[in-house]
């Protein structure tokens, strides 16, 4: 089993990370183990927790929003669809990125400085799409760039008592970015760029009734651009920047209708996480039962044309400042 370190980190860090005397092999998810280096990460999407996420409301959006600095959304209110995003890594070794500073400084091409942000951008993990059953046509998300760190335990009961990846780190600030055995990095539905634009309030086409599906693919495979580094290739030959055991299970697909709102009607994934599952769900907008506690709430929400975030908060009982 080789050791997966992601190529532009010095071999001494590796080392002074995990050393001969702290490693342990493992076999398949522990929630007590220290950073594991030996073996192939291998990343999925829930499509489970993708499905009971989403919801519809209306949103409004000031000057200095990055979504509208940078992200291409004009300013006001815009109708939305939100959802959050959890990909777990089900392999047998840590998905290991550590410090960004050292990957800009090492110019490796893993990462970008977002100005809005004012911090770096992991670059081609995952891409959103909403998809046209009826022509194809595909609308892009407002979520610009990433960050992995340990969010949530992987179908865990509870008690884990640690984790190694809890950093994104900022200019000139260290950071330690990585995926451990057995958790996921998630991104939920209130963060930034956690939606899709309906109405045409981001440059694209507005989303008319009909089926759709939500598309979500972590650790892309891409084409190398000239001078574009490529860290790991598929069997295919595309090119992708995390090392897997398994490339072909990194999608997750939500068919989705919209009608006066949007409305659930099955899921379908593709890839080992939840093989061949069809989950029917009540048309309506929901909260879903996997958010943190003080975002969520047990009561169902009503299905409002005019949904605001101020008022969704107040009903779930959440506390924080809106998403932009």
């Amino acid at each position: 089993m080789r050791q997966n370190v992601i190529t532009g980190l010095a071999a001494a860090a590796a080392l002074s990370a995990c050393g001969p005397t702290d490693h342990r092999a493992v076999s398949g998810p522990q929630f007590d183990h220290v950073q594991d280096l030996v073996g192939t990460p291998d990343l999925i999407v829930d499509g489970k927790r993708l499905a009971d996420s989403w919801v519809v409301y209306d949103q409004t959006f000031s000057t200095t929003a990055c979504s509208v600095v940078e992200g291409g959304v004009a300013p006001g209110e815009h109708r939305v669809l939100r959802f959050t995003v959890s990909t777990p890594n089900i392999g047998d070794a840590d998905i290991f990125i550590g410090d960004p500073n050292v990957h800009v400084a090492a110019n490796d091409g893993l990462f970008e400085f977002a100005t809005c942000h004012n911090h770096y951008h992991f670059r081609h993990y995952a891409i959103y799409q909403l998809i046209s059953a009826n022509d194809g046509h595909i609308w892009r998300s407002a979520k610009r760039g990433f960050c992995m760190i340990d969010v949530t335990p992987w179908q865990s009961d509870g008690g884990v008592g640690s984790w190694v990846y809890h950093s994104c780190g900022r200019v000139g600030i260290p950071g330690n970015q990585g995926i451990s055995v057995g958790y996921a990095d998630t991104y939920f539905k209130f963060l930034g760029g956690q939606y899709f634009v309906l109405d045409g309030g981001d440059g694209q086409a507005p989303v008319p009734p009909g089926q759709y599906i939500i598309r979500i693919t972590v650790n892309p495979p891409f084409t190398a651009a000239a001078g574009e580094a490529c860290p790991h290739r598929d069997l295919s030959g595309f090119c992708h920047q995390l090392p897997e055991s398994d490339f072909t299970n990194n999608v997750a697909e939500v068919s989705i209708a919209r009608q006066n709102e949007f409305a659930i009607r099955s899921l379908m994934v593709i890839g080992k996480n939840v093989p061949g599952a069809v989950i029917a769900s009540e048309p309506g907008c929901h909260r879903s039962a996997f958010e943190p506690k003080r975002y969520s709430s047990n009561r169902r929400l009503p299905c409002r044309n005019r949904l605001r975030w101020r008022s969704y908060c107040s009903i779930a009982n959440a506390v924080g400042p809106a998403p932009v």
